[in-house]
Protein backbone atom coordinates (compact mmCIF):
# COMPACT_ATOMS: atom_id res chain seq x y z
CA UNK A 1 0.00 0.00 0.00
CA UNK A 2 1.32 3.46 -0.81
CA UNK A 3 1.80 6.07 1.84
CA UNK A 4 -1.24 8.40 2.12
CA UNK A 5 0.12 11.12 4.41
CA UNK A 6 3.88 11.68 4.50
CA UNK A 7 3.61 14.17 7.38
CA UNK A 8 2.12 11.78 9.91
CA UNK A 9 3.32 8.52 11.43
CA UNK A 10 -0.24 7.36 12.26
CA UNK A 11 -3.31 8.14 10.20
CA UNK A 12 -6.92 7.01 10.43
CA UNK A 13 -9.45 5.68 7.97
CA UNK A 14 -13.20 6.00 8.45
CA UNK A 15 -15.74 3.68 6.86
CA UNK A 16 -19.52 3.95 7.24
CA UNK A 17 -21.33 0.66 6.58
CA UNK A 18 -18.27 -0.48 4.65
CA UNK A 19 -17.99 2.65 2.45
CA UNK A 20 -14.77 4.59 2.92
CA UNK A 21 -14.96 8.28 3.75
CA UNK A 22 -11.20 8.60 3.39
CA UNK A 23 -8.18 9.11 5.58
CA UNK A 24 -7.73 11.51 8.49
CA UNK A 25 -4.64 12.88 10.26
CA UNK A 26 -6.21 13.23 13.68
CA UNK A 27 -8.72 11.35 15.80
CA UNK A 28 -9.78 12.28 19.32
CA UNK A 29 -12.59 11.26 21.63
CA UNK A 30 -12.35 7.47 21.48
CA UNK A 31 -13.46 7.12 25.08
CA UNK A 32 -16.16 5.75 27.31
CA UNK A 33 -17.25 6.39 30.88
CA UNK A 34 -19.06 4.04 33.26
CA UNK A 35 -21.03 5.70 36.05
CA UNK A 36 -20.68 3.79 39.31
CA UNK A 37 -23.20 3.63 42.12
CA UNK A 38 -21.93 2.82 45.59
CA UNK A 39 -23.95 0.48 47.82
CA UNK A 40 -23.17 -0.30 51.41
CA UNK A 41 -23.99 -3.80 52.54
CA UNK A 42 -25.50 -4.03 56.01
CA UNK A 43 -23.23 -5.75 58.51
CA UNK A 44 -20.21 -5.69 56.16
CA UNK A 45 -18.10 -2.66 56.98
CA UNK A 46 -15.00 -3.86 55.12
CA UNK A 47 -15.90 -2.39 51.74
CA UNK A 48 -18.55 -0.67 49.64
CA UNK A 49 -20.00 -2.35 46.53
CA UNK A 50 -19.18 -0.50 43.29
CA UNK A 51 -22.04 -1.20 40.84
CA UNK A 52 -21.96 -0.08 37.21
CA UNK A 53 -25.00 1.94 36.09
CA UNK A 54 -24.90 4.07 32.94
CA UNK A 55 -22.31 3.83 30.17
CA UNK A 56 -21.69 6.93 28.04
CA UNK A 57 -19.56 7.42 24.95
CA UNK A 58 -17.94 10.68 23.93
CA UNK A 59 -18.19 12.18 20.46
CA UNK A 60 -15.30 11.48 18.13
CA UNK A 61 -13.58 14.26 16.17
CA UNK A 62 -11.66 13.42 13.01
CA UNK A 63 -9.49 16.05 11.31
CA UNK A 64 -7.71 16.24 7.98
CA UNK A 65 -6.72 18.60 5.19
CA UNK A 66 -9.35 19.00 2.49
CA UNK A 67 -9.33 16.13 0.00
CA UNK A 68 -11.66 14.90 -2.74
CA UNK A 69 -13.16 12.63 -0.03
CA UNK A 70 -14.69 15.73 1.56
CA UNK A 71 -17.58 15.30 -0.89
CA UNK A 72 -18.30 11.84 0.59
CA UNK A 73 -18.58 13.37 4.05
CA UNK A 74 -20.96 16.05 2.75
CA UNK A 75 -23.10 13.38 1.07
CA UNK A 76 -23.32 11.37 4.30
CA UNK A 77 -24.28 14.45 6.33
CA UNK A 78 -26.92 15.42 3.74
CA UNK A 79 -28.46 11.95 3.96
CA UNK A 80 -29.49 12.71 7.56
CA UNK A 81 -31.99 15.29 6.24
CA UNK A 82 -33.97 12.60 4.41
CA UNK A 83 -34.30 10.29 7.39
CA UNK A 84 -32.12 9.12 10.20
CA UNK A 85 -30.36 5.85 9.53
CA UNK A 86 -27.85 4.89 12.16
CA UNK A 87 -25.16 2.87 10.40
CA UNK A 88 -22.16 1.14 11.87
CA UNK A 89 -18.71 2.63 11.40
CA UNK A 90 -15.14 1.52 11.60
CA UNK A 91 -12.14 3.65 12.47
CA UNK A 92 -8.75 2.11 11.71
CA UNK A 93 -5.43 3.45 12.94
CA UNK A 94 -2.74 2.81 10.32
CA UNK A 95 1.01 3.24 10.19
CA UNK A 96 2.57 5.30 7.42
CA UNK A 97 3.19 2.11 5.41
CA UNK A 98 -0.52 1.20 5.65
CA UNK A 99 -0.29 -1.61 8.21
CA UNK A 100 -3.05 -1.79 10.79
CA UNK A 101 -2.29 -0.67 14.35
CA UNK A 102 -5.80 -0.84 15.86
CA UNK A 103 -9.44 -0.85 14.80
CA UNK A 104 -12.63 0.33 16.52
CA UNK A 105 -16.13 -0.62 15.43
CA UNK A 106 -18.88 1.85 16.34
CA UNK A 107 -22.63 1.22 16.69
CA UNK A 108 -25.38 3.63 15.57
CA UNK A 109 -23.19 6.39 14.19
CA UNK A 110 -24.57 9.86 13.53
CA UNK A 111 -22.77 12.93 12.14
CA UNK A 112 -22.99 15.69 14.74
CA UNK A 113 -21.05 18.48 13.05
CA UNK A 114 -18.70 19.32 10.23
CA UNK A 115 -16.40 22.31 10.16
CA UNK A 116 -14.81 23.43 6.94
CA UNK A 117 -11.62 25.42 6.50
CA UNK A 118 -11.13 29.11 7.06
CA UNK A 119 -10.22 30.34 3.61
CA UNK A 120 -8.34 33.50 4.47
CA UNK A 121 -5.62 34.76 2.10
CA UNK A 122 -3.98 36.59 5.02
CA UNK A 123 -3.46 33.30 6.85
CA UNK A 124 -1.70 30.84 4.54
CA UNK A 125 -2.31 27.63 6.46
CA UNK A 126 -3.51 24.20 5.44
CA UNK A 127 -7.25 24.07 4.67
CA UNK A 128 -8.50 21.58 7.28
CA UNK A 129 -11.88 20.03 7.94
CA UNK A 130 -13.24 18.55 11.17
CA UNK A 131 -15.92 15.85 11.31
CA UNK A 132 -17.58 15.08 14.64
CA UNK A 133 -19.62 11.92 15.07
CA UNK A 134 -21.71 10.46 17.89
CA UNK A 135 -22.23 6.75 18.54
CA UNK A 136 -23.92 4.33 20.94
CA UNK A 137 -20.95 2.12 21.71
CA UNK A 138 -18.23 -0.12 20.43
CA UNK A 139 -18.70 -3.43 18.64
CA UNK A 140 -16.91 -6.56 19.80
Amino acid sequence: MTRKDPGSSIWFSLAIDGESLGYFNGCEGLSTHVDVEQRQEGGNNGFVWQLPTRVTFSNIRLTRPLTPDTAKVAKWISSVQTGIKRPTAQISALRADGTLVARWGLIDVLPVSWQGPSLDPNSPSVANEVLEIAHHGFTD
